[in-house]
């Protein structure tokens, strides 16, 4: 696998399409606001655990929030 995959989000759209704003996705998975804002900006990469929690929050699948760049 290349080392330079670089993994990126369609958080905020998820987000957007549910008109849920950041600190109420946040409570609904237990993290912080700034949390969300930063996997949305891509400032930081969410465990495996939180991608699947953010997916079932979303109701989305994984692949379409997260993919590779």
């Amino acid at each position: 696998m290349k080392d330079d995959l670089i993994l990126k989000n369609r958080l905020k759209v998820g987000r957007a399409e549910k008109n849920i704003f950041q600190a109420q996705l946040a409570e609904m998975v237990g993290v912080s606001r700034q949390t969300i804002s930063s996997i949305e900006t891509g400032q930081f990469y969410p465990s495996a655990k939180l991608a699947l929690i953010l997916c079932i929050a979303l109701d989305k699948k994984f692949e379409e929030l997260f993919y590779f760049d």
